[in-house]
């Protein structure tokens, strides 16, 4: 089992009240990531509007990046200039369906808005994240995906399955 797991179970093992608290600080995603990493989006449709440096894509989007993948609904492109002139993804916003894969960790919720520069990504609306057997879950989960670090807020609820179950006699 990993630092992160132990950790966050022996504080909420502690503090049981942390499991009904406002907010939690979480860890999320076993595996680094490196949001300077290409932005690979796959989808039925694609709407592009050079006017403005958007894009739209629609139906059964997915996007990757190393390890990580968004799926959803729809994702919204914003594009801008990197630092060498060249155009490059700036935001993504995703909707219908959203889930969020990270090595083995996944959460899900209505929509989410990956800002590339800072490697962070705001999920909202009945967000439910899930590590390993363990789940959580609450209105806006935050995660920086470069340090692997996270919060969920929103009248957080954590269940946590023990390693071993006691033998029954």
């Amino acid at each position: 089992m990993c630092f992160r797991s132990l950790l966050l179970a022996a504080t909420l093992l502690f503090c049981p009240v942390a499991t009904l608290a406002q907010g939690a600080n979480i860890g999320f995603g076993g595996e680094e990531h490196d949001s300077s990493l290409p932005v690979e989006i796959t989808a039925d449709q694609l709407d592009v509007s050079q006017a403005d440096g958007t894009a739209k894509f629609t139906g059964n989007v997915v996007v990757g990046q190393g390890n990580m993948r968004l799926t959803g609904a729809m994702v919204d492109v914003d594009y801008g200039e990197g630092d060498d002139g060249s155009t490059e993804v700036k935001r993504l916003h995703a909707t219908g369906g959203v889930t969020l894969y990270n090595g083995a960790e996944a959460a899900e919720g209505e929509e989410a808005i990956y800002t590339l520069e800072s490697g962070v990504v705001v999920m909202t609306g009945n967000v439910v994240l899930t590590q390993g057997e363990n789940a959580m879950a609450g209105e806006k989960l935050t995660v920086n995906l470069d340090t692997g670090t996270g919060l969920m807020e929103g009248r957080v609820r954590v269940v946590f399955k023990s390693e071993s179950e006691p033998e029954s006699q």
